[in-house]
């Protein structure tokens, strides 16, 4: 089961690194395994937040927003993920396998009709401007949802950040992998704190997407990224379905 579990994080950090979706691997793999869902849905966090850092280590430099809309974005975050994280560990586990369904369905749509709100150039000169008070909101609310669960939220605040009138995508994906360190790093710390993570496979599966992160940057250079993504909406849908009829019995 090791091998697995460490098998599916390589998998879920290389799809991260492509096109994102890396959840809709690692939390059923955890599942299926054994571990208790609320249980897994934090140690998945643990699992692929390495990755996350990284991204945003990498996407620094193409961040040109003004201080005052850093700071408020990123207060959004970090309160709205704390929030959502300790939210999750006061719901039982029979709580969230109800939810599960409708959490995987809003991800996988948002996966895969999220880009349809997003600029369509590649890039664009940034303005620097303020974000407004409704996109502050927003952010919060995105992040409360990635505190919770996080599945599909990096195309939510993608297209958070186009509505808020951000053209320039580099910049976009930079300060959508940073907010996305900052919710996915403060929930981890409730799920620590509450006792929630699983650690063993947690760190075999945080071994494995840092492996998987690296190697899917490298094969992003020869694989289309439509590919790519055309199997995590199989996958996202899949799993979708899965659980829903899971549910029903």
């Amino acid at each position: 089961m090791t091998a697995f579990l460490f098998a599916a994080a390589v998998l879920g950090g290389a799809l991260n690194s492509v096109a994102g979706g890396g959840s809709f691997i690692t939390l059923p793999a955890l599942l299926y395994s054994g571990v208790p869902p609320v249980v897994a849905n934090a140690t998945s966090t643990l699992a692929l937040w390495p990755g996350s850092v990284s991204s945003a280590v990498a996407y620094r430099r193409d961040i040109r927003a003004s201080a005052s809309t850093l700071f408020l974005l990123g207060a959004a975050s970090v309160a709205g993920g704390l929030a959502g994280g300790l939210l999750l560990v006061r719901t039982s586990d029979t709580t969230f396998m109800r939810l599960l369904p409708c959490l995987m369905l809003l991800a996988a749509a948002a996966f895969t009709f999220g880009d349809r709100l997003l600029p369509k150039r590649a890039g664009g000169a940034s303005d620097g401007h303020r974000v407004s008070a409704a996109g502050v909101l927003l952010q919060g609310a995105i992040a409360i949802y990635g505190g919770y669960f996080g599945g599909g939220m990096g195309i939510m605040m993608l297209a958070t950040l186009s509505i808020a009138g951000m053209t320039d995508i580099h910049e976009m994906n930079g300060l959508k992998s940073i907010l996305g360190a900052a919710i996915n790093g403060v929930a981890l710390v409730a799920f620590i704190v509450h006792g929630v993570v699983r650690w063993p496979p947690g760190l075999v599966m945080m071994a494995g997407g840092i492996l998987g992160g690296y190697a899917g940057a490298a094969l992003a250079k020869s694989i289309p990224r439509r590919h790519v993504r055309v199997i995590v909406i199989v996958v996202a849908w899949g799993m979708t379905a899965y659980f829903f009829m899971k549910a029903a019995v």
